[in-house]
């Protein structure tokens, strides 16, 4: 078994450092960090699936034979983001309003 940590998504509720302290561990805030590469042997991987499955938020990731390990998230195409802005509402000749933000 094989895992990754989407640190972004992490929101510091401490669930994998109790399950799996040897796989994880929390910085001062309590934010999640990997320890090792993410290989986990046969004998451990029940403690490192309860951390994965227990994390709230999904961002203890198992990783598929070939599938690339990626440091970081992937970033939208920018096709992708004026998609999305157009689907949300593109804010770009938004107007501040002084009344309601005063001192900006």
């Amino acid at each position: 078994m094989r895992i990754r940590l989407d640190r972004t998504m992490c929101d510091g509720f401490g669930i994998c450092a109790k399950h799996a302290p040897e796989y994880f561990s929390l910085d001062d805030w309590g934010y999640a960090s990997l320890i090792g590469n993410g290989t986990v042997p046969e004998a451990d991987q029940p403690a490192v699936l309860r951390a994965l499955l227990d994390c709230p938020v999904h961002a203890i990731i198992e990783m598929h034979e070939g599938e690339p390990v990626h440091d970081r998230p992937s970033q939208p195409t920018p096709g992708a983001v004026s998609a999305d802005d157009d689907a949300n509402g593109d804010h770009a000749d938004a107007v501040r309003d002084e009344r309601m933000l005063p001192g900006l």
